[in-house]
């Protein structure tokens, strides 16, 4: 291993300092090791949510300054709040941008804890930075283009940032804050508030402005699910089938996918006798669900197979193998 390296793990991890259970001042090769790749795995990730938020970063920045600043048009939540303000007043929006989202900075730092609303923090800076001191330029002047392309990237930008652990629009945790205070969900708070920033923004600018915002709004939520959920969605399948042993080597040979078995048993017999069955559970993207449903149906048409949606996945065969 690397010396520094192990001068670093060493130094900077406090039980090893305790001299009770390492009297010659030094761990085992073991947890040395253990350590030495838990520390790995923090810079590598470290580095890939950085990455992830500078390109955010940049992505909002280009949607404000080369479409939207332009046009007056704005978006919902906290960025929607800040383009109402600079269109209407003389304040700079990079000003705004740190102005608007400090509140929920702070109301982060309740909710989420002290790392979440330190990286936060950063990332809004980095990104009224961008905004004051990079220039982008102006894109189009075409009303309907500024609206869709402006949300697309200014969604990016969202996405990417929340992909990489921090915010750059604080609605969604005041969202969680509301919906924990008032017991309604997450998904409504959001609605209720760009209801009224769009009703602003109708009154203080114009009609027009207002609905093409809307549109903004739309492409940028639908590039936020987009970056967040991934271009493919996962289904997870389970599966009580008499045919259980069939099904499982299908699902390995030609699908290629790795199967969970649960041992179960049948609660529904006339003569009162449970049987004992294997239950399947397996997770395939929704391209694969036709193949599925085929492969299935030729095995046992009456199995009974239960879906459900899943946002992602980590780990496992399926982003691994391909389909067969």
């Amino acid at each position: 291993m690397n010396q520094l390296l192990t001068n670093i793990i060493i130094q900077t991890t406090l039980k090893f300092k305790d001299k009770k259970k390492y009297p010659k001042g030094k761990p085992s090769e073991y947890r040395l090791a253990k350590k030495y790749k838990e520390l790995v795995v923090s810079i590598k990730r470290n580095i890939k949510n950085f990455i992830l938020i500078v390109i955010g970063i940049f992505s909002a920045s280009f949607g404000f300054k080369g479409f939207l600043l332009t046009n007056d048009f704005i978006d919902g939540g906290a960025t929607g709040i800040s383009l109402l303000l600079a269109a209407i007043t003389d304040i700079p929006l990079y000003a705004l941008i740190i102005g608007v989202n400090l509140p929920f900075v702070i109301m982060g730092y309740k909710i989420m804890g002290k790392h979440f609303a330190l990286k936060t923090t950063l990332a809004i800076i980095g990104l009224a930075l961008c905004v004051a001191v990079v220039p982008f330029p102006n894109v189009t002047d075409d009303d309907l283009l500024v609206a869709i392309f402006g949300g697309f990237f200014l969604g990016a930008g969202i996405g990417l940032a929340i992909r990489g652990g921090a915010v750059i629009d604080g609605t969604e945790i005041l969202a969680i804050f509301l919906s924990r205070k008032f017991s309604t969900t997450i998904g409504d708070v959001i609605i209720l508030i760009n209801v009224i920033i769009f009703s602003f923004a109708a009154y203080l600018l114009s009609i027009e402005i207002a609905l093409y915002s809307m549109i903004t709004y739309i492409a940028a939520s639908k590039t936020l699910d987009f970056i967040i959920e991934g271009i493919e969605e996962y289904i997870g399948v389970t599966i009580i089938s008499s045919q259980s042993n069939r099904i499982r080597e299908m699902l390995i040979n030609k699908l290629g996918r790795g199967v969970t078995i649960y041992k179960g048993e049948g609660g529904y017999a006339k003569d009162g006798i449970s049987k004992d069955m294997d239950i399947i559970y397996t997770v395939i993207t929704r391209l694969e669900l036709n193949k599925l449903n085929t492969e299935i149906e030729k095995i046992e048409p009456n199995a009974f197979v239960i879906m459900n949606s899943i946002k992602d996945i980590k780990g496992g065969m399926i982003k691994k193998r391909p389909l067969h």
